[in-house]
């Protein structure tokens, strides 16, 4: 039977030592140290924070107070059809904040920090997404706090409440995933504001968040029937109006289509991203 031999100072063995922890426990410790590091960051440049505090409530009193004068939505209050819809367009948004915040890491050489170090590859892009998730939070609560003040009134049980910040979450989360693999391809943070803007601003507002999707010219119509912010909006809607929307499967099947296109998202994003972490890393 083998013993184990241990060094000897003095004539003294040394203590033996701890077991290495298993990678799984390494993945989630490093994950959580660098969300920390992320989060911390925040009350030293409170600003960067500006997209998920300030841009909500311009969004929301600018087109519920402009909008909500010209249009109206048969069946429904505006503020009934409007506040769902900034919902999704928050969570789409998340691709500018998480993509620019990742730029800004990539360029400034904190990557680059942490590659020198014996970290988790995979912890350093989770923890780029979860504090991107966690800030999102905040905007998500800005917009549905605001959005009953101003008299938005969801008709939803405690399932549906449930049901509702699952959809939430998990789109943060895909959104999320898509705007860091969008950081790591751009190369500055000034690119991949411009980048992200002329993608999810065009789609955000052909996807039924201000106005219905029915009523817009065909090619639009089109364009709008099957852009994944437009099932995005149409799932959040569902769940908390019990509004249909009508057109294409995912608009037909919102809560379905909606976990199909972030489960969608998730599978591209999530290799992508890793690829091209392990590809700039060995550049």
């Amino acid at each position: 039977m083998s013993t184990e031999t241990r060094p000897v100072v003095g004539g003294t063995p040394l203590p033996a030592l701890p077991p290495r922890p298993s990678v799984a426990s390494r993945y989630v410790r490093e994950t959580l140290l660098l969300v920390g590091r992320q989060l911390r960051t925040i009350p030293r440049v409170p600003e960067r924070l500006s997209d998920v505090t300030i841009q909500p409530v311009i969004f929301t009193l600018l087109f519920l107070y402009v909008f909500g004068s010209a249009i109206a939505i048969p069946g429904t209050r505006y503020q009934d059809y409007l506040l769902p819809g900034l919902i999704g367009q928050s969570i789409a948004f998340g691709v500018i904040g998480a993509g620019t915040a990742t730029a800004t890491d990539f360029s400034t050489g904190v990557i680059d920090r942490f590659r020198s170090l014996p970290v988790t590859r995979l912890a350093v892009i989770s923890a780029q997404v979860i504090g991107q998730v966690l800030e999102q939070i905040l905007g998500m609560v800005i917009v549905a706090g605001l959005g009953l003040a101003l008299g938005w009134r969801p008709d939803v049980g405690a399932g549906d409440v449930l049901l509702l910040v699952f959809l939430i979450l998990l789109g943060l989360f895909a959104f999320t995933w898509f705007g860091v693999l969008m950081g790591m391809i751009v190369r500055s943070s000034d690119a991949m504001q411009g980048v992200g803007f002329a993608i999810v601003l065009p789609l955000s507002f052909l996807a039924g968040t201000f106005v219905p999707i029915e009523g817009m010219a065909a090619v639009p119509r089109f364009i709008g029937e099957w852009d994944p912010i437009s099932t995005l909006v149409a799932g959040i809607r569902h769940v908390s109006q019990g509004t249909d929307a009508h057109g294409s499967w995912p608009l037909e099947h919102p809560v379905a289509g909606m976990v199909l296109w972030c489960v969608v998202i998730i599978g591209i994003c999530v290799p992508l991203a890793l690829r091209r972490f392990r590809t700039t890393s060995a550049a």
